[in-house]
């Protein structure tokens, strides 16, 4: 009955915030996150170029979440959240305690991405009972040449096979898990995207188109699509920029924080590489952390100039005529 209250008192709370330091231009706090991205690991299989992680571009440490921090990250937190992801960089379900995550959070909806490669008949049968809302899987591609063009180290006939046994799995055991494949649209790809509906509807999965985002911008003449509409950023005076007016406002800083596999604590998904930490978990608490002048600092950034911070230049936050 508690949550019943608090969550959505929270989440009015957030809104209002959000609301007033738009309005203001002066960071307004009240109310905690509704949504929470943890980062279980940074490590990854697959080398995926204009990934951070993958790239190898990421300085920070790599290594996995202690199962001890997210239980107390959950316990601080779960009276307020409505959802968790459980992946930010890195492949989660590399974690050696991967089936110890989602159990922690049945009353908040929890969502894992994976890029497919450890869909076994029996963790496919695990996730499915898991008690995990929604399971995204990466399929940028319809045979293994297209698919391994961004996807590299991936196997594509082993990705297909995983998405068939979590599909068996979720008929097997009656589970609600819902399935979504997100196709990252770039100019290899683009033209097997009827093909990659067909086979969502095959696998009774939904199909995400993504737009996709470049780390090295001097490539994107390599990656961007024919359709325009499925661009993130537009050719101007020579150089490729994002489709976005960047306006001094981010709900992200309102609603969904990222915790890193170590415990910092990030103002939101974009901020890779973890340069704008606003705390660490193993010494403070999260509200502490939250309320923080650092992060009232951030926030102040943002409504003043957001068009400064080089994690806001790939957001795709205010993004004009574009399809996702």
């Amino acid at each position: 009955m508690r949550g019943r209250i608090v969550r959505p008192a929270n989440a009015i709370k957030s809104g209002y915030s959000f609301l007033v330091s738009s309005l203001t231009a002066k960071p307004f706090i009240s109310g905690m996150p509704v949504s929470i991205t943890a980062e279980l690991t940074n490590n990854c299989n697959l080398r995926c170029p204009e990934c951070t992680s993958g790239s190898g571009l990421m300085t920070r440490e790599r290594g996995f979440m202690d199962i001890g921090l997210y239980k107390k990250v959950i316990s601080e937190l779960s009276p307020y959240l409505y959802y968790i992801s459980l992946y930010f960089q890195g492949e989660p379900m590399m974690h050696p305690q991967f089936f110890s995550f989602p159990g922690l959070t049945r009353n908040i909806k929890t969502v894992v991405s994976t890029n497919g490669h450890f869909l076994t008949v029996e963790n496919s049968e695990k996730l499915a009972s898991s008690g995990l809302t929604k399971l995204i899987v990466s399929l940028d591609g319809m045979n293994q040449k297209i698919y391994s063009v961004y996807r590299q180290n991936g196997d594509f006939e082993e990705v297909i096979a995983g998405i068939r046994h979590i599909r068996a799995a979720i008929d097997k055991c009656n589970s609600s898990l819902k399935l979504e494949l997100q196709y990252l649209v770039n100019k290899q790809n683009e033209s097997q995207i009827p093909e990659a509906y067909r086979f969502a509807r095959e696998v009774k999965a939904v199909l995400r188109l993504k737009t996709m985002q470049i780390i090295s911008i001097q490539d994107a003449e390599k990656w961007m699509p024919s359709d325009r509409k499925l661009r993130r950023y537009e050719k101007t005076s020579g150089k490729y920029i994002i489709k976005s007016s960047l306006p001094d406002r981010c709900l992200r800083l309102y609603y969904n924080p990222v915790i890193t596999w170590d415990g910092k604590v990030l103002p939101c998904c974009f901020d890779k590489n973890a340069d704008f930490v606003m705390g660490d978990l193993n010494r403070e608490s999260f509200r502490s952390i939250w309320n923080s002048p650092r992060y009232y600092e951030f926030r102040k950034m943002i409504l003043s100039g957001r068009n400064k911070i080089n994690i806001c230049m790939n957001c795709t936050s205010g993004l004009r005529g574009v399809r996702f």
